[in-house]
């Protein structure tokens, strides 16, 4: 709890006398133990949400085995931020009619057996897990949850008050997932930089704009794109972060994605 006070102490120091890194970057009253603090809260309160079914480690084990192997993969590139720190730790949720993904501070993915089964290749998957790591890496969730709740966190925590304040913002986002919605730079630098994880693996680095274009075409409009809005010009950044760094193409490995879709079986 110390920790936290005099981490947000010095940052209300910097923000009172102007003196300040970066005027693009959106200012953040975390830091980063405070995201890995967070995420494990936020993933304790999804574990006790009944609205969330995920799939039992043990019981899907060939297909946890596969989806961590593509999370490690991107990890072992090195281009991740907080590759060694944060917790990296993926769950997938059953809902098939649930097209969506989600991540929050510290390291934890959620993924929907709804948006897993309607993808045709580990390409346009990998584009989203890289996607929403690079979400995490960036630290975009605790930036919106500073807009959020950063004055009344700060002086309450500074004040000795509200020690659970954690867990009932991790309680309140589990409940209403969408209230948290990232800004669009959000969405384009988070296009960004999964181009720059996945260019340097064997997968199509040009994943995550197939992804935006099947989801493009679906209807109803997926729950996906309410929080990742998807647009001509977006793709369009994203073909162009692709052929800046090369354009040369990757695999999309189609067969191989077959098997992750039916370890969600039974």
């Amino acid at each position: 709890m110390k920790k936290i006070k005099f981490t947000l102490f010095f940052v209300l120091i910097v923000t009172l006398f102007g003196t300040t890194s970066s005027c693009e970057k959106p200012l953040n009253l975390f830091s980063v133990n405070d995201d890995i603090e967070f995420g494990k809260q936020f993933d304790q309160e999804i574990k006790n949400n009944r609205d969330f079914v995920i799939l039992d480690e043990k019981q899907y084990a060939k297909a946890y085995q596969i989806i961590n192997q593509y999370k490690s993969k991107l990890l072992a590139t090195e281009k991740v931020d907080y590759f060694d720190k944060f917790s990296w730790t993926v769950r997938i949720i059953r809902d098939d009619n649930t097209v969506n993904a989600f991540a929050v501070p510290g390291g934890y993915l959620y993924f929907y057996t709804g948006l897993i089964n309607i993808l045709d290749n580990e390409a346009e998957f990998i584009g989203v897990l890289a996607h929403e790591m690079a979400h995490v890496a960036r630290r975009h969730s605790t930036a919106q949850l500073t807009k959020a709740y950063g004055i009344d966190l700060l002086l309450s925590l500074l004040l000795g008050k509200n020690s659970n304040q954690w867990v009932k913002i991790a309680s309140g986002l589990a409940s209403g997932l969408l209230e948290l919605k990232f800004s669009r730079d959000d969405e384009f630098e988070a296009d960004k930089y999964a181009v720059r994880y996945t260019y340097v693996t064997d997968w199509d680095a040009r994943g995550v704009a197939d992804f935006f274009k099947k989801m493009d075409s679906q209807k109803p409009i997926p729950t996906f794109l309410s929080t990742h809005p998807a647009d001509k010009d977006r793709i369009a950044a994203i073909i162009k972060e692709f052929e800046a760094l090369g354009g040369v193409p990757g695999k999309t490995f189609e067969e191989n994605y077959k098997i992750f879709i039916e370890s969600l079986k039974n």
